[in-house]
């Protein structure tokens, strides 16, 4: 593990031109190599997109490949390189949905899907206003530090173990009004989820952002994060109105369906690679 961040800090050094050069060829050889994980995502597309021809979904993945590497090789940049540097690489639009709300002492809940841009747009992010993230603990001790670590560079944000449950968060998020940035876009299991539409296909969608947003009285904000060219782009959305209402199928449907029309904006930049129909209603045979 000291060998492979001693790679990343050094890989940081170059420019995000030659980073994402190295990222498309490690990406292509990941694409031939990783059979299990490309066969999860182009099962993911079928589902998703059954009208998308064969050679269209084989082209999305080995970009969406491309993509994660990058991400991977680009931790080190946001791991150890300055925040001057950071902040240059990513434009801000409208995060005045989120400040004018803090300005009013109002709580925020940040709906922050799995885009290929996340981590570097969270680290621009936090230059400018504190964060609540919920943290799951790494297998590997030395990368559990290390991601631990990285996400308190700023010194502004609280993080949560997924362990502790709701109180905690609510708590932080009231300390300074920071918002919590939460990614409730991925299979969890079936616990505290409802199988819900996702493209047409019922998906296990967990219900906390409409439990946390009517516990903590607080506004929902989406954001979303997008890779272009060498830089980055975060954009956030009105507030929802009418949320959470008094259904909570229909609010984690409406969860699912504004992410659908962004997927379809940057369909490359998905993490398609997680089994994001793992789970299955009762009596339904397993895609995977």
């Amino acid at each position: 593990m000291k060998l492979a961040f001693a790679l990343l800090w050094l890989i940081r050094l170059l420019p995000m031109r030659a980073i994402g050069l190295i990222a498309a060829g490690l990406g292509n050889i990941a694409y031939l190599l990783a059979r299990s994980r490309r066969r999860i995502g182009l099962i993911n597309l079928r589902l998703c997109f059954p009208d998308m021809p064969l050679t269209e979904r084989r082209r999305l993945i080995r970009k969406n490949c491309q993509h994660m590497m990058r991400m991977v090789l680009e931790y080190g940049v946001c791991w150890w390189s300055s925040a001057k540097r950071i902040d240059a690489l990513v434009d801000i639009k409208n995060l005045h949905h989120v400040t004018d709300l803090r300005d009013k002492g109002e709580d925020v809940i940040l709906f922050y899907p799995h885009f290929v841009g996340f981590e570097m747009c969270v680290f621009a992010l936090n230059q400018y206003i504190p964060l609540v993230s919920v943290y799951s603990h790494q297998k590997n001790k030395a990368l559990d530090r290390q991601i631990y670590a990285g996400r308190q560079r700023y010194d502004n944000a609280y993080i949560v173990s997924r362990q502790e449950g709701l109180r905690p968060i609510i708590k932080a998020m009231r300390k300074d009004h920071a918002p919590f940035l939460y990614l409730p876009d991925q299979d969890f299991g079936v616990r505290d989820s409802l199988f819900v539409d996702f493209f047409g296909v019922k998906a296990a969608t967990i219900t906390g952002m409409s439990r946390i947003a009517k516990l903590a009285r607080a506004k929902v904000v989406p954001a979303i994060a997008r890779r272009v060219g060498d830089r980055f782009e975060l954009e956030f959305y009105p507030a929802w109105d009418n949320y959470p209402s008094e259904d909570i199928e229909a609010d984690t449907r409406r969860m699912n369906a504004f992410l659908e029309e962004r997927v379809r904006e940057i369909p490359d930049q998905y993490f398609w690679l997680h089994k994001r129909f793992k789970n299955r209603p009762q009596g339904e045979a397993r895609f995977y």
